[in-house]
């Protein structure tokens, strides 16, 4: 007999219990008393044993987080006049030095409390109206930065671009054959 004649039982016999002491004899593997060893006597999940559910507790755990929103890092117009000299340009990495925000990752916004008598150029992501109407009032100047385009976005013009080409090789190959006629 060689290995390549055995037959492999992929099934397995189903347990047979209540069948004798010998093997899952009188309680069948359910134990003694109580609701688990009863026919049909499952409990239904969450269920606490009458206690009251985590589940039923939640819905006092008011409001939600969203996750769309954006925490700023924020700085008034006083504390930049504070902190800088006049003809300064001002961006993320120079109110990091200065200790004005915590985090360089995180996106910055201008407030407009607190007087400017300096001119500033100050670059970053957001600005209220307030803060914008006292730089520009200063003859200051205010730089949104660059947005960086997404993957999506990026595939999508490439595939307008090859759409695009596609016409002209046609009319490339047209006019050569007719130059051949």
């Amino acid at each position: 007999m060689q290995i390549s004649d055995l037959k492999i039982r992929s099934s397995k016999n189903r347990k047979r219990v209540g069948r004798g002491n010998g093997s899952k004899g009188t309680y069948c593997g359910r134990g003694m008393n109580g609701q688990k060893s009863r026919s049909g006597g499952n409990i239904k999940p969450g269920f606490e044993g009458g206690q009251t559910p985590l589940i039923r507790k939640m819905p006092k755990l008011r409001g939600f987080k969203n996750i769309n929103t954006i925490n700023y890092e924020v700085v008034n117009l006083g504390t930049i006049n504070k902190y800088f000299d006049d003809n300064t340009k001002i961006n993320k990495k120079t109110l990091f030095e200065k200790g004005l925000i915590s985090k360089l990752k995180a996106p910055v916004k201008i407030l407009g409390s607190g007087k400017l008598e300096k001119k500033y150029e100050i670059q970053c992501e957001s600005i209220s109206k307030s803060a914008l109407e006292k730089l520009e009032k200063g003859k200051g100047k205010f730089i949104a930065p660059v947005k960086e385009e997404s993957k999506k976005e990026k595939k999508v013009e490439t595939n307008k671009d090859e759409k695009a080409e596609e016409p002209k090789a046609e009319k490339k190959s047209e006019e050569k054959s007719e130059a051949k006629k």
